[in-house]
């Protein structure tokens, strides 16, 4: 599940329940127009009501990150939890997206 709430320049976008390949393509192209809609320039993902992620998540924030790029924005995560911070941190995501207390 997908909500989100934008201030100023930055869209935050929370999920919740589970990110597995299924639920990823809706959210992406959910999540796709939001950006443009909003013409957002940073991208959060609150991922605190998120129980399980697997490699379509990765995928998901990789290609957010490159849209995001591409538009001259940035990616930020938040809420992880040590399972889906380890998934992170072993896929180097942290080197691409800035990780928010």
């Amino acid at each position: 599940m997908l909500c989100f709430e934008t201030k100023k320049n930055t869209l935050t976008v929370r999920l919740s329940g589970e990110l597995d390949h299924s639920a990823a393509k809706d959210i992406r192209r959910e999540l796709d127009a939001l950006i443009v809609q909003t013409d957002a320039r940073k991208l959060v993902f609150d991922l605190k009501g998120l129980d399980f992620m697997d490699s379509s998540g990765i995928g998901l924030v990789i290609g957010r990150y490159k849209l995001m790029k591409r538009r001259g924005g940035s990616v930020a995560v938040s809420g992880t939890d040590a399972h889906i911070d380890q998934i992170f941190k072993m896929a180097g995501l942290y080197q691409l997206v800035e990780r928010l207390a």
